[in-house]
């Protein structure tokens, strides 16, 4: 096995005896950093101080890599002015959280016949929001239900 000593030095390639003789020695561990490497790679070490790097830096891993959240806001196409505003503003502060937006604009009854204006309100929800998100695809139809992704800039 290939062995490397506390101090990161190379101290070439031993039996596996010979590396464990040399760990207890210097009063120190036998650590097995790349075992499937051809040949295998050890590393003389304390092996607490190793588990708490090795958890540490998986840790650092994982603040860095986010799992991106999809929210869901509802329109109508008779939406009042005022509660357009408040959807927006919701919007708004999820895009700014790095969040996925899925709008759902749903028609019910006759509002199917009347689609254009449910895409004039969705047109207008966009333009407002169009500084933070941009949509992932155009709007498509599912069922009565016009639903368009927004992913941040």
């Amino acid at each position: 096995m290939r062995l490397i000593d506390a101090e990161g030095q190379q101290l070439g390639v031993l039996k596996s005896f010979e590396a464990l003789r040399l760990a207890r020695e210097k009063g120190l561990d036998l650590i097995l950093i790349s075992p499937n490497a051809q040949p295998p790679v050890a590393k003389i070490g304390d092996y607490g101080k190793f588990k708490y790097e090795m958890a540490k830096h998986e840790k650092e891993a994982k603040k860095s890599q986010r799992a991106s959240v999809l929210k869901e806001i509802k329109l109508t196409p008779k939406i009042g002015e005022h509660d357009l505003q408040v959807r927006i503003t919701r919007v708004k502060e999820f895009l700014e959280k790095k969040n996925k937006i899925k709008v759902n604009m749903y028609f019910r009854g006759r509002e199917m016949t009347h689609r254009k204006f449910g895409e004039k309100v969705l047109a207008r929800f966009l333009e407002a929001i169009s500084d933070l998100g941009v949509p992932e695809a155009p709007a498509k139809l599912e069922g009565r239900n016009l639903v368009l992704l927004i992913v941040p800039k």
